[in-house]
């Protein structure tokens, strides 16, 4: 079993790691960052959503019970209150609750 002073040297030593993992990219890249670099910051994000969108949708039964009307609404519900409110934090929760409640309540 180790002590409390190993474990805190071994985070110390994990923390440290991270940070310099986290800060080698800014250190390398500070002043002329490479083009492809900076394409993949500007698609990436909206690649990995896309991904995201498409992995929890993939599984929808439109022949089922609900016929995927709780995901579609979730799905919409989501679109509209982020364009309206660009909230991503509120548009997510907002769909996740709205799901919650359908599959739940509504459709169960």
């Amino acid at each position: 079993m180790i002590s409390a002073s190993q474990s805190l040297v071994l985070i110390a030593i994990m923390a440290g790691i991270t940070i310099m993992l986290r800060f080698i990219p800014f250190l390398l890249f500070s002043k002329n960052t490479p083009k492809p670099i900076v394409y993949l910051g500007e698609v990436l994000p909206y690649s990995i959503v896309a991904m995201l969108v498409i992995y929890c949708l993939k599984d929808i039964d439109f022949l089922g019970k609900a016929h995927g009307i709780p995901e579609i609404t979730a799905v919409v519900l989501v679109a509209v209150l982020h364009k309206w409110k660009h909230n991503t934090l509120l548009s997510v929760l907002s769909g996740t609750i709205c799901y919650m409640l359908l599959v739940q309540f509504v459709f169960a």
